[in-house]
């Protein structure tokens, strides 16, 4: 039998032999920087955020760009359809369909988005109200921040009576209808902007503070909130520090959702007295302007009807990706 002599090379390791026991270890990210890739990666979210930050812009520069005022009324320029520079060249929006033409002393004149039955510049008119209902749903989120999540962290917390009390009284607010706070406010106040911030307060945070509190039972029964329990660590600390941040993603897709409620609840408010005063006008209610000559005028109703849809799109695209980008268990592994 031969003698077999093995060499040092006979046997090799697959790969690189001298890395394989070694695990790759990643680069540090900050969050925020971490937030924004996982963000800018989704194309829809990406869009709905570019989308809202050109309609931001043109609320408060669209106005400029004209020499008209929201409340001024031209009885002359009733209810003249749109009419744009250069494209009326190609046949789109050239001022045809409305009950006035340009015509004669109207020949030299433009209104981008037409005029309503008064004669009031309506693209003045709908950026105007753009930027009011943008307040309201900056209004809404801040409403569901500091009250609707505040009072959903401290319910579901603390437990035990804090909790019954608590969600008593949110039961008590719940069930009274809201036709009756309305009309309790219309006799209290004058409808103004700052009544329906007020009528937010008062019912527009329970849902947030409902699922804030829901989320809030699901994660405080964890180990690491029974760990940081173990160290002393304070109830505030626990609440604000261990538990907020990993819920922070849904309430963000909560409070982004509401938006779009809220908007539609001021347009709702207006149907009962307690919108905006004329002159002024929000969305919802230029909306509901539009809406008694739809067949005559369909431009009133359709332009701000794209404008509340673009931007309520742009919303709940936004809050999809904030919700994949800020919540810890969307990470990949």
């Amino acid at each position: 039998m031969d003698d077999y002599q093995f060499l040092e090379d006979d046997f090799e390791f697959v790969g690189d032999k001298q890395d394989i026991n070694i695990d790759a270890v990643l680069p540090s990210k900050p969050f925020i920087k971490d937030v924004w890739d996982r963000f800018k990666s989704n194309k829809g979210a990406l869009i709905g955020g570019i989308l809202i930050l050109i309609i931001i812009f043109m609320a408060f520069i669209g106005p400029l760009v004209v020499d008209y005022a929201f409340d001024a009324v031209e009885t002359s320029q009733q209810s003249m359809a749109p009419r744009i520079p250069f494209l009326e060249n190609i046949g789109i929006l050239n001022g045809k369909g409305g009950i006035r033409l340009y015509e004669g002393d109207l020949a030299n004149i433009y209104h981008f988005f037409g005029t309503d039955h008064l004669g009031r510049d309506l693209w003045v008119r709908v950026w105007e109200g753009t930027r009011i209902s943008l307040f309201v749903a900056a209004s809404a989120v801040l409403i569901d921040i500091f009250i609707g999540m505040v009072y959903g962290l401290i319910s579901g917390f603390f437990g035990g009576v804090v909790d019954n009390v608590m969600q008593r009284i949110q039961e008590i607010i719940n069930s009274i209808p809201t036709l009756v706070i309305l009309t309790l406010l219309i006799i209290v106040m004058k409808p103004s902007l700052y009544t329906i911030i007020i009528a937010l307060m008062i019912t527009g945070w329970i849902g947030m503070a409902r699922i804030t509190r829901a989320q809030v039972l699901k994660i405080k029964e964890e180990e690491f909130i029974l760990a940081s329990r173990t160290l002393g660590a304070s109830d505030f600390f626990i609440i604000f520090k261990a538990i907020l941040p990993n819920i922070f993603g849904q309430l963000i897709t909560m409070s982004m959702f509401s938006i779009p409620n809220a908007i539609f609840y001021e347009a709702f408010l207006a149907f009962v007295g307690l919108g905006i005063p004329a002159p002024q006008a929000s969305l919802g209610t230029l909306i509901n302007d539009g809406f008694n000559t739809i067949l005559v005028t369909p431009y009133m109703v359709i332009i701000p009807t794209i404008v509340l849809a673009i931007l309520m799109l742009s919303f709940n695209l936004m809050a999809d990706g904030l919700r994949d980008a800020l919540d810890p268990t969307m990470k990949e592994m």
